[in-house]
């Protein structure tokens, strides 16, 4: 039976994403013989605009160039549709003839879907992909984009390490993550002993005090010369309040369209240089913001994430006869598996690390957090341990 596949990207980019469009894609024309696909420019700005990409004569050959190269090949946005907005999509849908709309994206794009969903009817099936480095989609075990960033975040760290072993002092490295620190935690997964680093870690789950941080960096130097920090772009005051809205003058506040504070910036960096030199005069210091660059960086693409995005694009198509949902990726018996899960379980939820992931002081991984990345990542590369 011919179908209209109308495929959307929303939210920040991966390494990954344009995977996922690619395996629905071609399940689509697999097993619905004639059908149309449509990929829409920039979300749903896209779909209410009437601005696709016609996907359905890309060669295959194309197509998988277009599924191994890094971020959102289709465009994206983070617009947040109100009722107006909707009915604009939702015409746009209509428009198109679409039987489906499968649309990437993590929390804020499966709530977008759930509202639309609720608006439209039965005649159109809305299917949810997830996507996110943050790793914080309900229901899911790990996210698409998760393990390539984290890859990425672990070599930082691990290389950071060998340098501040060289030539010692304090380093700093802001990950993003807004409610989740798991991105974050990434950073401890290759460490072996005590002496490596990160030293600390600090994650949006746990309540943070700068006069804390201080306090650690100077166990840690006087303990081993050098102390190297992983830290959440999300990190929270005891009142729930990142730590940005408190460092960052109020006037240099952005927030998008979901009411978010943009985090990504480098203020929060300065600010903790500063207070790192004040309070530790004389100490070699550094504070570096990794803002956009682990989540869809070339050199460090995860072979298993490309295979999992892809896979996810495939099962959306294949199971949007049923209905609305949302697609899940689970560990169930020591494998991956899918299923497809109601929006409404997904939909503007946040999934943050377990408590045992972390130590009682909250500032490392346990054994068992560190087990959860050693799964998710290869092993540690053979560095050679410096004689210093």
């Amino acid at each position: 039976m011919s179908k209209v596949f109308v495929i959307a990207q929303g939210g920040g980019p991966t390494a990954v994403i344009n995977q996922t469009v690619a395996g629905a894609a071609l399940a689509a024309r697999e097993r619905f013989p004639g059908s149309k696909i449509l990929g829409a420019r920039h979300g749903v700005r896209g779909v209410a605009g009437d601005d696709y990409v016609d996907l359905t004569g890309l060669s295959e050959t194309d197509l998988m160039r277009f599924a191994n190269t890094p971020n959102s090949g289709l465009g994206s946005t983070r617009d947040k549709p109100d009722d107006a907005y909707c009915k604009r999509v939702l015409d746009g849908l209509d428009r198109a003839g679409a039987s489906a709309f499968i649309y990437i994206g993590g929390n804020d794009t499966s709530g977008t879907l759930a509202v639309l969903d609720a608006a439209a009817g039965d005649h159109i099936h809305f299917i949810h992909a997830p996507k996110t480095i943050d790793n914080d989609l309900v229901e899911n075990d790990h996210t698409p984009g998760f393990m390539s960033a984290a890859l990425f975040v672990a070599n930082a760290f691990l290389s950071v390490d060998l340098d501040f072993r060289a030539m010692r002092g304090v380093y700093i490295g802001i990950v993003m993550g807004r409610h989740a620190g798991f991105l974050t935690a990434a950073a401890a997964a290759w460490r072996r002993d005590d002496s490596d680093g990160p030293h600390l870690i600090y994650v949006p789950e746990v309540p943070f005090t700068e006069t804390q941080l201080m306090e650690d960096i100077r166990k840690t130097v006087d303990r081993h010369g050098r102390c190297v920090v992983a830290m959440s772009e999300g990190v929270q005051t005891a009142d729930h309040k990142p730590l940005a809205e408190s460092l960052i003058p109020a006037h240099l506040h952005e927030r998008d369209d979901h009411g978010n504070l943009q985090l990504s910036g480098g203020d929060l960096g300065l600010a903790l240089q500063v207070a790192i030199k004040e309070d530790l005069p004389g100490v070699r210091a550094r504070v570096d913001t990794f803002g956009y660059l682990p989540r869809g960086f070339l050199g460090t693409v995860s072979e298993t994430d490309r295979q999992e995005s892809f896979a996810i694009g495939r099962f959306a198509v294949e199971n949007s006869e049923a209905g609305s949902g949302s697609v899940a990726q689970q560990f169930v018996d020591g494998r991956v598996t899918l299923k497809m899960v109601p929006l409404d379980a997904v939909a503007a939820k946040t999934k943050t690390m377990p408590a045992d992931f972390l130590t009682p002081a909250g500032n490392h991984l346990t054994e068992t957090g560190l087990a959860y990345f050693h799964r998710l990542l290869p092993p540690r590369p053979d560095a050679w341990t410096p004689f210093v």
